[in-house]
């Protein structure tokens, strides 16, 4: 049973804002998870391991895999995923993080300028 609602990909598009309590708790966590990560050359690892003790939003990116979102629903198969994170200047009380404004897709906000 497949119909043009059920079928194909979907773009899931999430957007966390997270306050860090403890930086160096991050920082170890990432730096734990980079050692014990068999698979990754090391020579990765020591720019790994160097990033993430220079920045927390870089440990912060190791420690979070958007397949650990996806991993245990039926039905799906991950095909691509990519993540940032960065250091940012949070107010919630500000117009500028209103999270409803994302539910404009690009093609109705086009029309609506042009």
């Amino acid at each position: 049973m497949s119909t043009p609602e059920t079928a194909g990909f979907v773009r899931l598009r999430v957007e966390l804002v997270l306050q860090i309590d403890d930086a160096e708790a991050v920082t170890r966590a990432a730096q734990r998870r980079i050692s014990e990560d068999g698979d990754m050359p090391a020579e990765e690892r020591v720019h790994a391991e160097s990033t993430v003790t220079e920045d927390t939003a870089e440990a912060l990116a190791y420690l979070v895999d958007p397949f650990d979102l996806v991993s245990d629903v039926p039905g799906i198969e991950l095909q691509q995923a990519s993540w940032s994170s960065e250091q940012v200047d949070y107010d919630p009380d500000s117009p500028d993080w209103d999270l409803d404004e994302d539910d404009v897709d690009d093609e109705e906000e086009e029309e609506r300028v042009g």
